[in-house]
């Protein structure tokens, strides 16, 4: 029934984006565009395709959250047409003063009415109330049906500000949504045969993806700090009680904690990057490896 409700929900939105045909026009110029980090580019990419010139404002191996935006990148801001944000906590401090410098820049929201789930790793004593309280999970690009409502988003804003070729866009996001659709079956076909399933990661930058797939995120740091030892103890433990036998890390930060982990359990250590280009092909990765424990 969930896997029905989907599917239905996806052929929604197709229609909703219309199946008329493609536009000849041609235009000068791509229209400028900015992005937060490089996920968004690879869906902007794949629906403006050559209509759209992206710029990535958080460089690689940089860590969003604390991102400080480059001077030459504030002045490229200031010529760009579409800005699309996601929601990470830089945005808000940035934003107003990139629209300040840009008064045609048009912000556009891409996690607009999506809700999101407190970002917390569920690990070693984390109290109720410190979970209740935890800062919304903004990696909701992680989650390919969350991916379809920004890629939605995406199409009307390109649309807006490029109607001559509406039908391009339009026939760009339908190939798009069908490779998604494609994506998240092969994930569930996966995360389906282990219901429930912990996996064990550095930062806890999955958990709205754990909670797609109804898996359980064990997250070695929270709140930007390391285990102590008695924490790295009870991770131990806990990765034994599941039997994790993988430990994901990420280039952006340490993985020492997860080596410690990793070598008490006799498990190995997997780089995913939440932030790489190629998001959809580390998805992949990290369900390649717990389909593999599972077996």
């Amino acid at each position: 029934m969930r896997m029905r409700c989907f599917f239905l929900k996806a052929l929604v939105f197709l229609l909703w984006a219309g199946w008329g045909p493609v536009s000849g026009a041609l235009a000068a110029d791509p229209i400028s565009v900015f992005v937060t980090i490089a996920p968004q580019a690879d869906v902007v990419q794949k629906i403006g395709k050559d209509r759209v010139a992206v710029q990535i404002l958080v460089e690689p191996g940089a860590d969003p959250h604390t991102y400080e935006p480059k001077p030459r990148q504030m002045a490229d801001l200031a010529k760009t047409k579409i800005y699309f944000s996601i929601g990470i906590e830089f945005e808000k401090a940035k934003l107003g003063k990139i629209a300040s410098m840009n008064p045609h820049l048009k912000v556009v929201h891409t996690d607009a009415d999506i809700l999101k789930y407190p970002m917390n790793g569920h690990h070693h004593g984390e109290s109720a109330v410190h979970a209740a309280q935890a800062y919304p999970d903004p990696h909701i690009w992680l989650s390919p049906p969350l991916v379809m409502l920004q890629a939605r988003t995406i199409l009307k804003a390109l649309q807006a500000a490029d109607p001559d070729h509406r039908e391009t866009y339009g026939a760009n996001y339908r190939a798009f949504i069908l490779s998604m659709v494609d994506l998240d079956k092969d994930l569930r076909a996966v995360f389906d045969r282990q219901p429930g399933a912990a996996f064990m990661v550095f930062h806890p930058s999955w958990g709205t993806f754990a909670h797609t797939y109804g898996l359980k995120q064990i997250a070695i740091e929270t709140g930007g700090k390391a285990p102590k030892p008695a924490q790295l103890t009870e991770l131990i433990r806990e990765a034994k009680h599941h039997d994790i036998q993988t430990v994901f890390v990420q280039p952006q930060f340490s993985t020492k904690s997860a080596r410690e982990i990793a070598k008490a359990i006799g498990g190995q250590v997997v780089t995913v990057d939440p932030l790489a280009m190629d998001w959809a092909a580390e998805l992949r990765k990290i369900a390649g490896k717990m389909d593999h424990a599972g077996k």
